[in-house]
């Protein structure tokens, strides 16, 4: 299976501070791809370098064969960790007009259609700042997959959501992932992992710790669970600080 994505002895300073060093890993075609790590590990900081808001002091990050450029073919969805939405317009007005800058054949129908998925349909005509934070989540992932990207980055989709709604978010990103896209998650939820991600790469102090699929990593750890290697990593109270987050 051909990459989508190729990082190649990268590189990540600010200052004389080097947060990224020598990273190397692919992600490809289609498959669900987990990004772990604490936090302060660099999971953050190398999603924005696929996103070109952090330049690279080294190494080279290839896009479907092609140095990464903004006017890349590739189509991108990002759905960052601090969410970023139009707060004191409703949630309908909200996503049209992001379904026009995407240029949706019938973004009120495509919106309607994913805020009823959501249970959200009746707080369509509801501003965004009167909504919880878990709902204007579902906006914002609404706004993220509307252009059906190709490739999909996801920074804590599921940060804060109660064990119902973790999974219907993750039902609909699942469902992208079968129409083709290739997705980047980065997650605290170890069962997450195992049940979506056909490779993850686990990173500490912006190094590679593993890197393989989940059967490989665990083999690599002497078959400990995904929940036990990353307390074995990262410490307990890194464990439960990303259980809380």
């Amino acid at each position: 299976m051909p990459n989508i994505v190729e990082v190649k002895n990268f590189g990540i300073s600010f200052g004389e501070k080097e947060i990224i060093k020598d990273l190397s890993f692919t992600v490809k075609k289609g498959e669900i791809f987990g990004l772990l790590g604490s936090n302060g590990s660099g999971k953050t900081t190398t999603i924005r370098s696929l996103l070109n808001l952090y330049h690279a002091s080294k190494g080279e990050l290839l896009v479907d064969g092609e140095p990464f450029s903004p006017l890349s073919k590739v189509r991108i969805g990002y759905l960052p960790e601090e969410r970023g939405l139009y707060k004191k317009e409703s949630v309908i007005d909200t996503m049209v007009y992001f379904g026009r800058l995407r240029d949706l054949e019938n973004p009120l129908e495509w919106s309607m259609g994913f805020l009823k998925r959501v249970d959200l349909e009746d707080h369509a005509k509801t501003r965004v700042d009167k909504l919880s934070q878990g709902q204007q989540q579902k906006i914002q992932l609404g706004i993220t997959i509307m252009n059906d990207p190709e490739l999909l980055i996801l920074d804590e989709p599921t940060k804060g959501f109660d064990p119902v709604n973790r999974r219907l978010l993750m039902d609909i990103i699942d469902d992208h992932h079968k129409k083709g896209a290739t997705i980047i998650m980065i997650t605290h939820y170890m069962d997450e992992v195992e049940r979506l991600c056909d490779r993850i790469l686990l990173l500490k102090d912006g190094k590679s710790r593993a890197y393989g699929t989940v059967a490989e990593v665990r083999k690599k750890f002497d078959n400990k669970s995904l929940e036990q290697i990353f307390i074995d990593i990262y410490g307990e109270d890194a464990a439960k600080e990303g259980k809380d987050a």
